[in-house]
């Protein structure tokens, strides 16, 4: 087997002697990376994280970094009933079919303690956002930290790994994985001008992001977004799925990727999907609804795809200042010029080019006084309140939620569901779990709850396995 995969492109070399040896090798420093090593050092196990970039550039830096857990502590400080149960139920309402079910609510159960473990042991000052419960979600159970940027989270994360002197080499890119016929044992890595070398594992998780980034796999397993924006990360290129396929992996959920309709243009930033939330429409260009907005922004952008371009997210000045107050990349949005305003639709409408009668009924569709057109039955605000605002909008994919098959202990599956030995998978390069395809199964914050989860997941999984006493992954996340 080891002859055939050293073959050119496979990512794959036979096992030699490496320059070190630990316990885990982690391919790639974003949150799922970093909460992974985290946990296996806490663990009691040794580790070294690996990152290509300079710095990090994965997909939690682009976030809000809200993370969806139900039953914390800090819900009930909050006034909020929530449960595993719910939050499990709510998911799967949501993702539709889908490929690992039982992952569902495995991450459902494990994401009260992640959060709480995210605020008491990582040292992230995490709380429940009470303003909005946002896509997919009966209750609020977004967690993030003030402000709410994923730099901040990510920030925290960096911050106790270096307090425990976990070793994040960044500009080490991993170029292959090292197989001895039986197992995973180590990498290969090229590190800034340096020749190749080996670092030896006991496993190995890859958490390098999914294939967004890459046109040729997007091409492949969801051709339809070849015309989208792309708004993630430049490092989702998906080489740990090749890596995977290579050994024989399963790929779950190919088909399913994060869409956002409201992609700001020309500012190149998300305008965020509260203004809709809370009462705001979206437009084609003759100033016409033309679906559900209520399905959400990964969920709309099947129907906003088709409805060409341009597109505008119509609101008013009340969802502008509650919006801009809680999320600062659209306040930042509406500093630099991007909700423009109008005293009245027909101003509003001559503004922006499109036809002021077409704006008025679709205005009028949206108010809540008679029967949607569309099905839309929560209107929030609305009816819209002059000054009326706009933002000019198109279709963007942020990221892949399909990838290598996983257990609920974050190994990586073959076809025919055994373990390859040695391998683990988390974050974007692992399956997530927002339905088989398409982008209607995205529940908001999935793409982090299955980066952290996955990741501490992994992390304890593999200290476990190692036999380190203070492992407690089975117990705490209750998914074996």
């Amino acid at each position: 087997m080891s002859d055939r995969l050293q073959r050119a492109g496979t990512g794959i070399v036979a096992a030699g002697v490496g320059e070190v040896r630990v316990d885990l090798v982690v391919a790639g420093a974003g949150a799922a990376g970093l909460a992974c090593a985290i946990a296996a050092h806490d663990s009691g196990a040794s580790v070294a994280v690996l990152d290509k970039y300079p710095m990090p550039q994965g997909n939690t830096v682009l976030s809000s970094a809200s993370v969806p857990a139900a039953g914390t502590r800090f819900q009930r400080a909050a006034g909020i009933e929530d449960s595993a149960e719910r939050f499990e139920a709510d998911l799967r309402r949501r993702a539709g079919p889908i490929d690992n079910e039982a992952l569902i609510g495995v991450l459902a159960r494990v994401s009260a303690p992640l959060v709480e473990w995210l605020a008491d042991t990582v040292g992230i000052a995490m709380d429940v956002i009470t303003e909005y419960r946002h896509v997919g979600h009966s209750v609020p159970r977004l967690h993030a930290p003030t402000p709410r940027r994923g730099q901040v989270l990510l920030q925290g994360l960096q911050d106790a790994a270096e307090r425990r002197d976990i070793p994040v080499l960044f500009e080490n890119r991993v170029t292959a994985l090292q197989w001895d016929g039986e197992r995973v044992c180590g990498v290969e890595v090229l590190g800034g001008t340096a020749s190749a070398h080996r670092i030896d594992a006991g496993a190995v998780v890859l958490a390098t992001n999914g294939f967004a980034a890459n046109a040729a796999m997007r091409g492949r397993y969801c051709p339809e977004t070849l015309g989208f924006e792309y708004a993630g990360a430049p490092g989702s290129q998906g080489e740990a799925i090749e890596w995977g396929v290579a050994l024989g992996a399963r790929l779950d959920n190919i088909g399913a990727y994060q869409a956002h309709a409201s992609y700001a243009v020309p500012h190149g930033v998300l305008a965020t999907w509260t203004l809709v939330e809370k009462g705001g429409i979206v437009v084609d260009r003759n100033g016409r609804r033309f679906g559900d907005e209520s399905l959400g922004y990964s969920g709309f952008a099947a129907a906003s795809a088709a409805a060409g371009q341009p597109q505008f997210v119509i609101y008013d000045a009340r969802i502008r200042e509650l919006s801009a107050a809680g999320q600062p990349e659209f306040a930042e949005l509406v500093a630099h010029g991007g909700a423009i305003e109008a005293p009245d639709v027909a101003a509003l409408a001559t503004r922006i080019g499109v036809d002021p009668a077409a704006l008025a009924q679709s205005l009028a569709q949206a108010g809540g006084a008679a029967p949607d057109p569309f099905g839309r039955v929560e209107h929030g605000l609305a009816p819209l309140e002059p000054p009326l605002c706009a933002t000019r909008v198109t279709t963007a994919i942020l990221h892949t939620q399909g990838g290598l098959a996983v257990d609920a202990s974050a190994r990586v599956l073959r076809a025919d569901r055994s373990v390859i030995p040695g391998l683990y998978a988390a974050g974007g390069a692992a399956a997530g779990i927002s339905g088989r395809a398409g982008p209607g199964g995205y529940s908001s914050g999935n793409g982090l709850l299955a980066a952290l989860g996955l990741g501490w997941i992994a992390g304890r999984a593999l200290a476990a396995s190692l036999g380190s006493p203070r492992a407690s992954y089975l117990r705490e996340a209750g998914s074996a």
